[in-house]
């Protein structure tokens, strides 16, 4: 047992070297190990470690740390660290000491021996006084944020002053871009790259140090890893939103396009996400582009955010009014009641009317008790108030909405532009603005409208209820001619407004009946004249004049025999005298001209002498102011007609046709 001891003490702990105990029992043992060192000599060579570097990582830290470096992927290899009269072994390229078991102030040489298998090498060695010597960590995890073209990084500084050096590119095909400065106080921990394009991706490492001074030696910190520094994201969102009610629980699903250089996108609201409401709000982060969130029925407002390393995107938000319901009630007293206020929450916005509502909000939450609640609403305001509570998956459901005071009082105005129109024998239209929400104060229950006629002192004012959604009215059952006083008043809980009036003259019956039979009267002739004229251009249309043909009467003739009987044709010749001449217009002209023409044709006679007749047929529905030209032109009229008439006779006398000719003037 003892033997295993001392082979125990024989090997160094990872974190410290050997005492002065130690080194008495490697005297025992130093002839194998110097043995087993030299037989490595002649065997096969190792490639010796680097010259090891001792520090600590602040000027009056109590720890330091001695690393090394050494290209081999042989996982058996074996460290012996000497400093100064003392040899640390250890598996590993670091090694911490403490200050109490070495000498800091003291210049020492410091070592490596390395052992594969069965060779070894030494590193070179070097002298150091490790009270002067300081190594900062490598920057650590900081914060980036783009303003403008300027990248701002910010970390926890090791030390100031200090003097930094920074690396970056666009892409891996990119050579890196140097930039040195020295910060000093409260920049050590900050630091700013300039004229960069905030749109673009960049690759960045650094490293940083203690700027010299005095006897100080500040060595180099290690590269920290590469950080990929994503472009800024200057666009909000785009988000979509689709609703649907179920049992006073609203189910909000909420969608995004994805976004470049995004990472996360973070959601908040103006109530809580997955919990009940009146909690703390919490915010939700997620990597989809879709979210689904449940809230009441009270109004909402939903945040989404696009997030990376620099920063964040401007918030979409989406607004989501309260839940409309028709014929809101009064609340009763029940919602300040102790034991509803444990077991529920409440919200109260303030309600200006129709369905804006402010962002004066009032939320009770569970923490909070009667008083508090009552010294937060003011007096006559009219709040719209929602009732929640939490089911059993943990989802908001609003169980009740109301209009509530805190207390009622009277409106202190009248209803406004109250007036009438369109007054009949026995009604009238009354219109009225409703009293503003500022005036009112209260909620109205109903319109008080009273009538009395004015003529008579014995009348009885007579009063109805209106209901207090309505503007407009129709008051009937009034007396014809009458003078009527109205008034209309709004009525709360609390008692009856100051009142609106006006007067009122309800037409006379005798007028009224005057006033149609005239109507009708003009109305019938007006329609008879005009038909009149209407029905006579279409009988002239349809059966135009034709004059009666003079026709002697005669027997026919019938044969005894079923033979015809030969005739001959007796022709007559006669001689158109021209009439004397006549001052007319220039149609009477051209009906002369035609008589003077040789009819070689009777068909062709005829149609002249049809056009003839015809001729101011169409002038026969004139007005009374041709009354004047008609007296005029009777004389010429009638030796027109004689004329038809003799045309007529010679056409058809006998039954035949004659040729007429007419002597050349």
């Amino acid at each position: 047992m003892r033997w295993r001891h001392y082979i125990s003490t024989l090997v160094p702990r990872h974190r410290g070297c050997q005492g002065p105990r130690v080194d008495r029992m490697s005297l025992v043992l130093i002839i194998p190990q110097t043995q087993y060192f030299n037989s490595g000599d002649d065997g096969s060579a190792c490639e010796p470690p680097s010259s090891p570097e001792c520090f600590r990582r602040v000027i009056d830290g109590s720890i330091f740390i001695c690393e090394w470096s050494m290209r081999t992927t042989d996982p058996n290899v074996t460290f012996y660290f000497h400093i100064g009269k003392k040899k640390c072994r250890t598996p590993n390229k670091t090694l911490f000491l403490t200050r109490e078991e070495i000498s800091i102030f003291d210049s020492v040489d410091i070592w490596v021996e390395a052992r594969v298998g069965n060779s070894s090498c030494v590193s070179t060695n070097r002298s150091v006084v490790l009270s002067r010597i300081v190594k900062f960590e490598a920057p650590q995890n900081p914060h980036m944020s783009w303003s403008k073209h300027n990248l701002n990084l910010n970390w926890a500084a090791a030390g100031c002053p200090a003097v930094r050096e920074t690396l970056f590119r666009r892409s891996e095909h990119d050579t890196w871009e140097n930039r040195t400065d020295v910060a000093i106080g409260s920049s050590c921990s900050h630091l700013t790259i300039a004229n960069l394009t905030k749109d673009s991706v960049y690759l960045l490492k650094m490293r940083h140090r203690y700027s010299p001074k005095n006897d100080l030696v500040s060595l180099w910190s290690d590269w920290s890893p590469v950080w990929t520094v994503p472009a800024e994201l200057e666009q909000k969102p785009e988000v979509t939103t689709t609703t649907k009610l179920l049992n006073g629980t609203r189910k909000v699903t909420l969608k995004w396009k994805a976004m470049p250089h995004a990472v996360s996108y973070i959601l908040n609201d103006t109530q809580s996400l997955h919990k009940c409401p009146c909690k703390k709000k919490e915010d939700h982060n997620t990597t989809r582009s879709t979210h689904t969130i449940y809230v009441s029925l009270s109004a909402v407002e939903i945040w989404v955010m696009a997030q990376n390393y620099v920063g964040f995107s401007p918030p979409a938000i989406v607004q989501l009014p309260a839940e409309p319901v028709a014929n809101l009630t009064i609340c009763n007293k029940t919602a300040l009641d102790e034991n509803i206020i444990r077991k529920t929450c409440g919200e109260w916005y303030e309600h200006k009317g129709g369905d804006s509502l402010t962002e004066n909000v009032i939320r009770m939450k569970k923490t909070k008790k009667k008083k508090e609640i009552e010294q937060n609403l003011e007096e006559s305001v009219r709040y719209l108030y929602f009732e929640h509570k939490c089911t059993a998956d943990r989802k908001p459901q609003t169980v009740k909405m109301c209009l509530f005071y805190q207390k009622e009082g009277v409106p202190q105005r009248e209803p406004q532009d109250f007036a009438s129109f369109r007054e009949t024998q026995t009604s009238a239209d009354l219109s009225w603005k409703e009293i503003p929400s500022a005036d009112r104060q209260v909620f109205l229950t109903h319109y008080t409208l009273c009538s009395v006629r004015v003529s008579s002192q014995d009348e009885v004012e007579e009063c109805r209820n209106i209901s207090a959604s309505l503007t407009k009215y129709r008051l009937e059952n009034l007396s014809p001619g009458g003078k009527y006083n109205i008034n209309l008043s709004g009525v709360t809980r609390g008692g009856k407004g100051p009142k609106a009036t006006v007067t009122i003259s309800t037409l006379r019956e005798d007028s009224i009946h005057v006033l149609w039979s005239l109507g009708m009267l003009v109305l019938f002739f007006s329609i008879a004249i005009i038909c009149t004229c209407i029905l006579k251009r279409i009988k002239n249309k349809i059966f135009p004049h034709v004059p009666k043909p003079a026709i002697q009467d005669f027997n026919p003739y019938q044969p005894e025999f079923e033979e015809f009987l030969e005739g001959k044709e007796e022709v007559d010749e006669l001689t158109l005298h021209h009439l004397p001449e006549v001052k007319s217009a220039p149609a009477d002209a051209e009906e002369t001209t035609v008589f003077t023409q040789e009819w070689d044709d009777g068909s062709d006679l005829d149609d002249r002498v049809g056009s003839m007749m015809l001729e101011g047929i169409g002038k026969e529905c004139l007005g009374s102011t041709d009354e004047a030209m008609r007296s005029s032109g009777e004389g010429e009229m009638k030796d027109l007609e004689q004329m038809h008439n003799e045309i007529a006779r010679l056409i058809y006398r006998n039954g035949l046709v004659f040729d007429i000719k007419t002597d050349s003037p």
